[in-house]
């Protein structure tokens, strides 16, 4: 896999953005997620990464969209990643809730590259995102705008699907299962006992010629939540013992899904 390396030219890249595909930022990043966000998690809960046969086609920027219902989500991601995809990787934080306070701005944009997003969608923001994938910086969004309140997937807002459309790049479905378990909605820190996570990555999609936002999300949707019943069956097969049925509703094979603990 090719290390994708984003635009760094000084006359195109306003300051605003050179933090985002700076090699230094990116540096420090690594130290920051590497060595301290995910040795934390992956110590507090056990997870399992599966899929990651997928991701390696993909070059260039890209929009990585997952459902959303625990703070872990961003940090699962990021450390299941493979470093040569996450290296600048930038996550759509919400704007009133992670860059209301200058300390909470610093952490979230050290450790996840972060950019502003408005919860209601990306009105007001897509004109970062937009300038952050033509600078070659792969984002990740969750299309959802808000942690579940529940643990069940809500409905995807067309942002993410939009991008994809107007910028010309894939979407990367990811499905994430038992992270709300393991650190629910209003929780401070995970629960005790390494509760299982997984994390469900699905192949690169890409929008259908004169595809609209709106069915493009819908389709961005089904996937992931096609991840996310694949990521239950194997922890329901996992915890009993037996052997995992075949994802039917995906069309993989059974090695596709290479489960691993990492």
């Amino acid at each position: 896999m090719t290390e994708h390396r984003p635009r760094r030219d000084t006359v195109d890249v306003v300051p605003s953005r050179r933090r985002y595909t700076s090699p230094i930022h990116a540096s420090a990043r690594f130290v920051a997620q590497r060595g301290l966000l995910k040795p934390l998690v992956w110590r507090l809960a056990t997870v399992t990464v599966l899929g990651r046969e997928n991701l390696g086609g993909l070059t260039g920027p890209f929009v990585m969209v997952s459902n959303h219902s625990s703070h872990l989500d961003a940090p699962l991601l990021f450390g299941s990643l493979p470093r040569k995809l996450s290296r600048y990787v930038a996550a759509g934080a919400a704007a009133d809730y992670f860059f209301d306070v200058w300390w909470r701005k610093g952490l979230t944009s050290l450790f996840f590259n972060a950019f502003p997003v408005d919860r209601t969608g990306l009105r007001g923001k897509r004109g970062m995102a937009t300038s952050l994938l033509d600078d070659g910086v792969p984002l990740l969004l969750f299309p959802e705008g808000t942690r579940s309140r529940t643990g069940e997937m809500g409905n995807f807002k067309p942002g993410a699907a939009a991008l994809c459309i107007s910028r010309d790049v894939p979407c990367l479905p990811v499905g994430i299962v038992g992270a709300a378990d393991a650190m629910p909605r209003g929780a401070g820190w995970p629960l005790r006992g390494r509760p299982p996570v997984y994390v469900v990555f699905g192949e690169p999609m890409r929008p259908e010629d004169g595809e609209k936002a709106a069915v493009f999300s819908d389709r961005i949707a089904k996937e992931v939540r096609s991840l996310i019943d694949y990521g239950t069956d194997y922890r329901e097969q996992q915890l009993s013992g037996r052997p995992r049925p075949l994802p039917p509703s995906t069309g993989y094979d059974d090695n596709t899904f290479g489960g691993n603990q990492q």
